[in-house]
């Protein structure tokens, strides 16, 4: 690395503004004009390599969760894994009858306690986990028959998975809705309300 920070700077440092200037047509004509070492391509690759990165991740962290929901739409039963197909399950039913943030809250719920020491370490067991999740009995999930939501319930799992967006991601292990008091609320601090559930943290 030491050799190539020394005399062979400079022609690494152009392709590396001719990739933040002119993208991918830039480093072509750079590596025509010039005759790089093998080191110096590798490092002048890497530099385009990590700036789209840098692009791709900036555009898609400016994208609104509507957007992203969009993206994800349509995804077959048959692509979900076991584990997504549970966290799916808990949004859907859950919070099929909230906005997306409201359902995006519940699989960030569902993730932060698999995160933590206090739960198992899957979403399938943290949502089966006995008295946990009222809709599950037994360790099984009811039948699902709105096809519309659980597509919805789909598409928002996946935005939970790739963390493009998140509302209460962290320390947030707990929620229940609003018309409800369990007396377990009151050893936790109260983090945020989304849509009808109010959600707390240790």
């Amino acid at each position: 690395m030491k050799r190539i920070l020394g005399a062979g700077l400079a022609p690494v440092m152009g392709f590396a503004l001719l990739v933040t200037a002119g993208g991918s047509e830039a480093v072509g004509a750079t590596i025509d004009k010039f005759s790089f070492t093998e080191e110096q391509k590798v490092a002048g690759w890497a530099i385009e390599a990590a700036a789209v990165e840098e692009t791709e991740e900036a555009h898609e962290e400016d994208k609104t969760l509507p957007e992203l929901v969009a993206e994800n739409r349509g995804i077959a039963d048959s692509e979900l894994s076991a584990q997504e197909w549970c966290l799916a399950n808990a949004v859907y039913f859950e919070a099929r009858n909230q906005d997306l943030e409201g359902q995006l809250a519940v699989a960030d719920v569902v993730m932060n306690r698999t995160d933590s020491d206090q739960y198992p370490d899957n979403w399938c067991d943290v949502i089966k986990q006995k008295a946990q999740f009222s809709f599950v009995t037994n360790r099984k999930f009811p039948k699902i028959t709105e096809g519309k939501s659980w597509d919805t319930a789909k598409a928002v799992a996946q935005v939970a998975i790739d963390e493009s967006h998140d509302i209460v991601r962290g320390d947030v292990l707990w929620y229940h809705a609003d018309y409800v008091k369990p007396v377990w609320r009151h050893n936790l601090d109260r983090v945020a309300k989304v849509g009808v559930h109010i959600f707390y943290e240790a």
